[in-house]
């Protein structure tokens, strides 16, 4: 993706607008990501060198619509006060600048009595006639969207003032925010006054259509507030808000292409759609591709260089992501945004140096931000000091209580504590929080089963496995329930499921693809020597002893990298290839066993020997049955049962006088 000169210009004019527009209407994390953004971008030698044009800042550019311009001249002195008790989160005393409590009241009154009206008879309704058309006060958009923006805030103030002690008695997580109507109300009304008969705001710059997309948004009428965040960014693409809010609200991979159709494109649309596929955790290669192209434009971009950390660390490959989030933080050390999630990274990884320094790096510069006390917490955490850890992801949520890993991890702690009723509570707030969090799921999966509640956990489970479908992780727990509740069938598709997911990993397929994933038989390598017992052990619980013996030979296969699983895989994983992905757990153990060398001895491989060496007796090939044991005896994990079975054998074999004294 190559700019010219000139694009480049054009670009950063836009994002040097959109910093001071989002910065005049207080939206602060907007302006400060375009602000990042902006000084990303690598200055040009044209740049440099063209004195030829007057520049002017656009602190100082006026309104392109002249009324609009009229309007902001008129009201300067009102919109600096209510700007600066914005800034001073004085909310309520910001919204009254410019609407007082008693012209909304009257406004709103006199748009919603025809309402009322007409259920009590045309009567009614031809007395408040006269009133209907109580015209909307003559406000600029910029100062309007101010304080009904403000009006907003001082309700979400007043929710966070109302919530009990987080995972208090109290704390159901229902209490809302009081003044969505008001705002509703409001910009309905603002809406209908000016739009056509074609569906045309007439004048509008797109900020009211943001304001009104998020209220909705939070009373969940999805799809009404996605029609307006779109219309929203059609009128001014550079509000990053706006596209956050859309993404809050896709939950599929096909709600965002579809979503993606209606936006404009260009490259704001483009981050969007990146941004949003690592929200749905894709990993494909045409995703790294975008990532790589962007990048290219803005090379020491902090949020471009998140989200190619954050598509590492989706794809399993930790070492790469801490490496990127390492480069990340050399670059902006005082940046403390997505660094929870670094943190998570140290804690799978057991680098506990690293997190020592990035508790203290985040405690000194603001030990009050929620990023901050997941760290912290993650760092106690993994010192086993399990009540300290769950101290700070509640204070991280008495910070934000969206904060969405503080919820999920701090159902981590509470089933290390033994805590099953609060881990589940706060499982569920983290899914209130964002549906999307497979974590989450999975963590309501494991707590049901460990209160051996079967039914609940495989719908968490199966939950957990739609959000993530090509992770074998979720299969094998899905696998797992159904073998506890009986099902044993149903639960060897599961995990054949899972064996997949390493297959498709390997073969480098695009995300989500569904090509003939067993096409060629080397496309299966190391598979999960556990999942491979496991799927055995339920074929020998149901009396199939013939492909019990076929898995349980591969799982011996991958003491030296599977080369066995080639030829004798068979059909029975073959009709299962409609769920490729990549399993965590099996990723780890092929990284850790180097390469294409196998997994070496394990306790499941040894249990899988000694069935065969069992089974071997019992079809009396006592030449196999004692090559097993023989091997067993070395393995160091079964040795006296081995021993014992090697005696067994040889009194077998001497009774039958096929016994040679120097083997």
């Amino acid at each position: 993706m190559a700019l010219s000169a000139q694009d480049i210009s054009q670009l950063r004019a836009s994002l040097q607008d959109a910093v001071i527009k989002c910065s005049e209407r207080c939206l602060y994390q907007s302006s400060k990501w375009a602000a990042e953004l902006l000084n990303a971008l690598p200055e040009t030698d044209s740049e440099h060198t063209s004195e030829a044009e007057p520049h002017t800042s656009p602190v100082y550019a006026a309104n392109t619509d002249p009324e609009e311009a009229a309007l902001e001249a008129k009201e300067l002195s009102k919109y600096l006060l209510a700007k600066s008790l914005f800034d001073c989160r004085e909310y309520d005393r910001c919204a009254a600048v410019f609407l007082p409590e008693s012209l909304l009241t009257g406004i709103l009154a006199s748009h919603n009595e025809p309402l009322t009206a007409k259920s009590k008879g045309k009567s009614k309704a031809k007395a408040t006639e006269a009133r209907i058309g109580s015209p909307l006060p003559k406000i600029s958009q910029k100062s309007l969207f101010l304080a009904l923006y403000a009006k907003f805030m001082s309700g979400e103030k007043r929710k966070n003032e109302d919530s009990e002690m987080v995972m208090g008695p109290q704390d159901l997580g229902t209490v809302t925010n009081k003044q969505l109507l008001v705002v509703g109300q409001y910009l309905a009304a603002w809406f209908d006054e000016r739009t056509t008969e074609d569906d045309e705001v007439v004048g509008s710059q797109g900020w009211l259509e943001y304001l009104y997309g998020m209220v909705l948004a939070k009373e969940k009428n999805d799809e009404k507030a996605l029609e307006f965040l779109i219309r929203s960014v059609h009128k001014y693409t550079m509000n990053w808000g706006c596209w956050l809010e859309m993404t809050s609200l896709i939950s599929r991979v096909e709600d965002l292409n579809r979503v993606s159709r209606h936006c404009p494109q260009n490259i704001v649309s483009y981050m969007f759609h990146v941004h949003t596929s690592l929200e749905l955790y894709q990993q494909s290669p045409n995703l790294a591709n975008s990532l790589e192209q962007l990048l290219s434009i803005f090379p020491t971009s902090s949020f471009l260089l998140t989200c190619n950390a954050l598509l590492s660390y989706h794809s399993k490959d930790l070492e790469a992501a801490e490496q990127h989030f390492s480069r990340l933080l050399s670059l902006h050390p005082h940046r403390l945004d997505s660094l929870d999630h670094y943190s998570n990274i140290l804690y799978v990884l057991n680098i506990r140096p690293k997190l020592a320094f990035l508790a203290h790096l985040c405690s000194s510069v603001d030990r009050f931000r929620p990023e901050s006390c997941v760290v912290i917490g993650n760092y106690y955490s993994l010192l086993s000091m399990h009540e300290k850890a769950v101290q700070y992801f509640r204070r991280a949520l008495t910070l934000d209580r969206t904060c969405l890993s503080a919820w999920t991890l701090m159902g981590h702690e509470y089933v290390e504590l033994k805590n099953t009723h609060a881990a589940i509570e706060s499982y569920r707030r983290a899914v209130d929080v964002n549906r999307r969090d497979y974590r989450a799921w999975y963590g309501l999966g494991q707590t049901y089963e460990m209160l051996e509640m079967h039914t609940y956990a495989l719908w968490y489970y199966k939950k957990a496995a739609g959000l993530r479908p090509w992770d074998g992780k979720m299969w094998m727990a899905v696998g797992s329930c159904l073998e506890n509740m009986g099902r044993e069938r149903d639960g060897i598709k599961a995990l054949k499921r899972a064996l997949l997911a390493d297959a498709y990993y390997d073969v480098g397929s695009s995300f989500g693809s569904g090509g003939d994933l067993m096409g060629s038989r080397n496309a299966i390598g190391h598979m999960d020597p556990d999942v491979l017992l496991q799927i055995a052990a339920m074929y020998d619980q149901l009396g199939d002893e013939e492909e019990a013996k076929a898995y349980m030979e591969l799982c011996v296969a991958q003491e030296d990298g599977g080369a066995a699983a080639d030829v004798q895989l068979g059909e029975s994983i073959r009709i299962h290839n409609d769920s490729p992905g990549a399993s965590e757990d099996g990723r780890e153990a092929r990284e850790n066993a180097g390469g294409n060398d196998g997994t070496g001895v394990t306790a499941a491989t040894s249990k899988a020997r000694m069935w065969l060496a069992r089974f071997a007796m019992r079809t009396a090939d006592y030449v196999t049955a004692n090559r097993l044991a023989s091997e067993l005896c070395h393995d160091g994990v079964e040795v006296e049962e081995a021993k014992a079975l090697v005696r067994e054998v040889r009194s077998r074999l001497d009774a039958s006088g096929m016994f040679d004294p120097g083997d």
